[in-house]
């Protein structure tokens, strides 16, 4: 059957070497007519083909997306972010401190020089091997947790809670450098069990690292930080993949607790959740903030009462208004329009996160990612829920905005982490 259909003679184009071309250009029937793809150069020809193949991978796999060393994007919205907070602390603190002026005390000043070395902190990290900290991470961890003993034994009090340790005329926060460094062990133990991680004692280990730095902060105390140890560690078990049965026993557990854990809360903890109840309880004392808190936002409208106009704010019947109620002065004197500016910023470097997350090349880079993603965005419920009473008070900043050189400068610096896992991507990529 074969040797009847094979020709009984070998063809003219081999026997008299016509080009390829003409053989191309034969098959399609058209005397004459070229194709165009002969008429393209052979170097526009291989762009075309390196385009084509890039557009296919791109739709089968996000992996495959080309990336940038440096996510600007993400960069520009937390120099938003900071811009914006940096704003608010100047209208916050006018009637007290006035203009900026050459005074380095003055809240603006001193947000601005943090803000400098947090970004310069953040370009550091983006161009250093995040691999490196993998090595170095009980290092790490087990500093973060002599700084979280020694605040307590010598730290600076302020508002009933010590948190703060006095260094060059310097406060500098403990629990806020404590964070990264949990999110970095975290990340480093999930990576090496990464076969592992349906064993309880993975999933108990995991629970003894995150709850030994918030039981620190908690006898500070300061609950609000000591339930973002909780939640970066919840959010990095899930992503990290946790036997659900193991987080099922968990929660019942939590839940049955719970009353003990209010019988046996300390009395401002208490007191707190009664005043978030019903403020009107004691409109003058522990009720006050939430009360002018409420008519800040309310009476901001639309488009706010103009910026340094907001009546709340000027005449200091909001306290703390550059750190805790930070965001009821922009929402009453930019509005609701502002409000959505800043929420705006805030999911923009959320999603950013979490897009590096979805590229990173290994378990230590994306559960990294998350990590740093889960407490940002934690922080940012927090601090909003307070302010419009959808949570009780706790004392967790906002975020990049809330006036605070610990906060600002650590949280930048988590941003180049973020970064570096972006980067290192595209360096291993292109060797």
């Amino acid at each position: 059957m074969v040797q009847r259909l094979r020709a009984g003679e070998r063809p003219a184009d081999r026997r008299h070497g016509v080009p390829p071309a003409r053989r191309r250009r034969d098959r399609r029937g058209a005397a004459g007519v070229e194709d165009p793809r002969l008429l393209l150069p052979p170097a526009a020809a291989a762009h075309r083909r390196r385009r084509a193949g890039a557009r296919g991978d791109d739709a089968v796999n996000l992996r495959n997306t080309p990336t940038r060393e440096f996510d600007f994007i993400l960069l520009l919205a937390a120099i938003g972010l900071t811009v914006y907070g940096a704003a608010l602390i100047y209208s916050g603190s006018l009637t007290t401190y006035g203009s900026p002026g050459q005074a380095l005390s003055h809240p603006v000043t001193r947000q601005a020089i943090f803000a400098a070395i947090g970004l310069v902190a953040m370009a550091a990290m983006s161009r250093f091997d995040y691999r490196l900290l993998g090595p170095a991470s009980l290092a790490l961890y087990v500093a973060s947790i002599a700084g979280l003993l020694f605040v307590l034994a010598v730290g600076a009090s302020a508002y009933g809670s010590r948190r703060w340790i006095e260094i060059g005329g310097t406060q500098v926060q403990p629990s806020e450098i404590a964070k990264v460094c949990t999110v970095i062990v975290l990340a480093k133990y999930f990576s090496d069990n990464e076969q592992k991680m349906k064993s309880l004692r993975v999933f108990a280990t995991s629970m003894l690292i995150a709850g030994l730095p918030a039981v620190l902060v908690l006898v500070e105390p300061d609950l609000g930080s000591a339930l973002v140890f909780g939640v970066i560690w919840l959010a990095m078990v899930v992503v990290a993949g946790v036997r659900p049965l193991h987080m099922l026993g968990l929660t019942a557990v939590v839940a049955a607790l719970s009353p003990a854990i209010y019988a046996f809360a300390e009395g401002y903890q208490k007191s707190r959740i009664d005043s978030w109840l019903d403020p009107g309880k004691d409109p003058l004392g522990k009720g006050f903030n939430i009360l002018q808190a409420e008519i800040s936002i309310g009476s901001g409208g639309m488009f706010g009462k103009g910026f340094t106009h907001g009546t709340q704010t000027q005449l200091d019947y909001l306290r703390t208004q550059t750190t805790d109620y930070v965001f009821s002065v922009g929402a009453e004197e930019l509005g609701f329009v502002g409000a959505m500016v800043l929420f705006g910023l805030f999911v923009i470097v959320l999603f950013r996160c979490l897009r590096v997350a979805g590229l990173a090349d290994d378990t230590f880079g994306r559960l990294i990612a998350v990590g740093v993603m889960s407490f940002i965005l934690f922080q940012v419920f927090v601090n909003i829920g307070v302010n419009i009473r959808l949570v009780p008070v706790t004392g967790v900043p906002l975020p990049l905005v809330s006036q605070g050189g610990s906060s600002l400068v650590t949280i930048l610096a988590s941003l180049g982490i973020v970064q570096s896992v972006l980067g290192y991507r595209r360096r291993r990529r292109r060797g």
